[in-house]
C-alpha cells in the first residue's frame, strides 16, 4: 500500500523552519513498505511527520487489528487487568473535586476502555461520554455496551460550555490539526473546566536514545505531532487554555516498542522480538523498572498535562 503525502507546518509555531530527526517505517503493523520522516521545529522543538500521509489516506495506517479498536482481557490477560487497575486510579485522581452530575468527555476514546472505567468506578451521577472518529472504534465500544459519538470534535454538534472535564488520552499525537481540536475543546468546556492530555514525551531519555529511527513514540506513520512539556503548554495557550501542570509519568510502552523496533530492523531473533509486545507482562515489568526512576525525577516516557478554561472576570 502506498500513501499520498502532504507538506505541513509546525502546528505550534505555524512556520516552516524544521530539520530532519528520524526516518522510519511502520514497524508495528507493516501497513506500508514506505518510509516516513520526522522533523523537529527549530523554534519550539515540536516533532512532527513531514511530509505525512494526506488526510484521506491516513486511515489506512490503522489496520483492523489496531489495539485501540479492541483492548480486552481475552487477548491481553494479566496486562489488561493490571492496566485496568492503574488507569482507574489515574482517572479518579483527575476527577477529584468534580461535583455530582459532572459531565465528562473522552476524546479519541477508542473502544471505550476509559469510559467504561469511569462508569464503573466513578460517581454514578456523572455523565460520561466518548468520541472517536473511526467506525471500528465505535463497534468496539458497542461490544462493551457503550454508545459513543462518531466523528471529529470540531464537526460534532455537542453543546458548548457543557463539560466539566475533557480527557485526551494518547489522542493529540494522532490529530492532523491539534490546535483546531484544542480550540474546539475550549469551546466545549465550562468556565473553570479542565482538560487532561496524556501523550508521548520527546523530553525523555528513550527519545534521546532511539529518536533517530526506532523510538516507539513515533508509531510511524500514526503519530503526527509529538511534544515536550514546554511546547505542549505553548499549544494549549494558543487555544485559550491555561496550564495547571505538565508532568512526566511512568510508561513502559515506548521502551518496549523501541527495543522491538530496533531488534526487528537489525534482523534480530524472532523469539526475542515476539516477547517484546504489549501483551507480555515480563517485557512491561522490565521496562517499568527502567522508566520508574526516570518518572520520579521528571523525565518519564509520557506526559500528563492538566489545563483549565479560565472563568470570565
Amino acid at each position: 500500500m502506498g500513501f499520498q503525502f502532504e507538506h505541513v507546518l509546525c502546528n505550534v509555531c505555524g512556520v516552516d523552519d524544521c530539520h530532519p530527526v528520524a526516518v522510519g517505517e511502520d514497524f508495528e503493523y507493516g501497513t506500508s513498505d514506505q518510509e516516513f520522516m520526522a522533523v523537529q521545529c527549530r523554534r519550539c522543538d515540536t516533532v512532527y511527520l513531514n511530509p505525512r500521509p494526506d488526510s484521506d489516506g491516513i486511515r489506512l495506517a490503522y489496520p483492523e487489528n489496531y489495539h485501540a479498536f479492541q483492548f480486552d482481557e481475552s487477548e491481553f490477560g494479566l496486562v489488561y487487568r493490571v492496566r485496568q487497575r492503574l488507569e482507574a486510579r489515574r482517572l479518579l485522581r483527575w476527577c477529584r473535586g468534580l461535583p455530582d452530575g459532572a459531565a465528562i468527555l473522552d476524546i479519541g476514546c477508542g473502544d471505550g476502555f476509559h469510559v467504561e472505567l469511569l462508569r464503573k468506578f466513578g460517581k454514578p451521577t456523572w455523565e460520561v461520554d466518548g468520541v472517536d472518529s473511526d467506525s471500528r472504534a465505535v463497534s468496539g465500544a458497542r461490544k462493551r455496551g457503550i454508545d459513543i459519538h462518531q466523528g471529529s470534535i470540531e464537526e460534532l454538534n455537542l453543546k458548548q460550555e457543557s463539560y466539566d472535564l475533557i480527557l485526551m488520552i494518547m489522542t493529540i499525537e494522532h490529530v492532523c490539526d491539534p490546535l483546531a481540536m484544542l480550540k474546539a475543546v475550549s469551546g466545549l468546556l465550562k468556565p473553570g473546566g479542565r482538560l487532561v492530555i496524556v501523550t508521548d514525551n520527546t523530553g525523555s531519555p528513550d527519545f534521546r536514545i532511539f529518536g533517530n529511527r526506532h523510538w516507539g513514540g513515533y508509531h510511524f506513520p500514526r503519530h503526527l505531532y509529538l511534544f515536550n512539556r514546554r511546547n505542549l503548554s505553548q499549544l494549549c495557550d494558543r487555544a485559550g487554555l491555561k496550564t495547571v501542570s505538565v508532568k512526566s509519568a511512568l510508561s513502559p510502552v515506548n521502551w518496549t516498542y523501541s527495543f522491538r523496533n530496533w531488534i526487528q530492523d537489525w534482523k534480530g531473533p524472532s523469539w526475542l522480538k515476539n516477547r517484546l509486545s504489549l501483551s507480555s507482562p515480563l517485557a512491561l515489568a522490565i521496562f517499568t523498572a527502567i522508566d520508574l526512576p526516570l518518572s520520579m525525577v521528571g523525565i518519564g516516557a509520557i506526559l500528563h498535562g492538566v489545563f483549565v478554561k479560565e472563568k470570565s472576570k
